[in-house]
This record gives structure tokens, sequence and C-alpha cells, in this order.
């Protein structure tokens, strides 16, 4: 095999793993308000980030974090929903996949985007180590807007970790911030 063959095995075009799933939504996954259950929609989604991941490292996935969860529109009893899974970025053992959560009324035709969120995702090999995941081979505008997203999205969050949870955090440096919100301090 030559170098060129062997350093194409080491990464993966982002459509190698895409993955989409379509279910019929039942009224056993309603909640009280007859509506789709936010935790059934969740559960739907870390199932499609691990088949995702799973298909780019060819190997075991955990879900270590989830990222901007956002409900935008109630799913209905009936209603046909699909969930588009990619690979959005690709660390040294982690991957990000992008999830997109559509429903779709079935007599009108209609469909209405639901929630996009963020699993990130890492490949363990038998005994629980994590392992090295192929690399990334971005072919279009989006997935480079999809991975330069990921890589801000992990900057702020950094940022936020730094600022918060550093050892000399005064609350005090902060109390004008809070002046415009609906809390009273009473330190």
């Amino acid at each position: 095999m030559t170098n060129n063959m062997q350093e194409d095995t080491k990464f993966k075009k982002v459509d190698d793993s895409r993955i989409l799933i379509s279910e019929l939504m039942l009224p056993s996954n309603s909640n009280f308000n007859g509506k789709i259950h936010g935790g059934y929609i969740l559960n739907l989604m870390d199932q499609i980030a691990f088949a995702c991941a799973s298909k780019h490292s060819k190997t075991y996935c955990v879900t270590a974090s989830v990222d901007t969860v956002d409900f935008l529109n109630p799913i209905e009893i009936g209603e046909l929903v699909t969930m588009k899974a990619s690979i959005n970025y690709v660390g040294n053992t982690s991957m990000v996949v992008g999830i997109r959560v559509e429903a779709e009324n079935i007599r009108t035709g209609e469909i209405k985007h639901c929630n996009s969120s963020y699993f990130t995702m890492v490949a363990k090999d038998q005994a629980g180590n994590s392992v090295e995941v192929p690399g990334l081979i971005i072919t279009d505008k989006h997935e480079i807007r999809r991975f330069l997203k990921c890589l801000k999205r992990t900057e702020m969050k950094h940022l936020r970790h730094e600022e918060f949870e550093k050892r000399n955090f005064s609350p005090h440096d902060y109390l004008h911030i809070l002046e415009a919100y609906k809390v009273k301090v009473m330190l």
C-alpha cells in the first residue's frame, strides 16, 4: 500500500458517516400537554449521535457532553420526525455530531425545524480507554462553517470556564451586571 493510500484511510468524508432516521410519533411518547416529550426526543438524538460517531470511528462511543439544546417548535402526535446527523468536528479522540430535528405533518407535508444540537462523543476501546479517531475531510463551505463553529464553541466554553472557575473569582466584580436582572443578591 502506498503512503498516499495509507494517509487517506486516516481521514473520512463527512458523508461517509452521515445518518438519517425517521420515526412516526406515537401517543405513548407524549407528555401531559399532548406534545411529544422532550426527553424522548433527547433519547433519539443520543442514539443517532452514537450511531454517527461509531460509524466514523469504527468503535464504541460515549456521550461526553451535549451543547445547545433549544426546543424551537413542539412535535405533535402523528408527525413524522426526521433526524439528520453528521460529524462536524474531530479532535484526537472526540467528535462533535451535529443533529438537526425536523417534524413533518404527514397530511399537509408541512415541515418544521424543531431542534439543532451538538453532541460531543468520545471513542472508546474494549477496556474503556479513549482511542484516536480518523480525521475529517471537509468538501464544501457548509462543512467548513460547521467545523469552525465547533472551534468557536470550544473556545467560548474555555473562556467561560477560565473566567468563572478561577481561584480569585470575586462576585463583587459582577454585581453591577446583575442589577439589570430579576435577582436579589444578599451576600
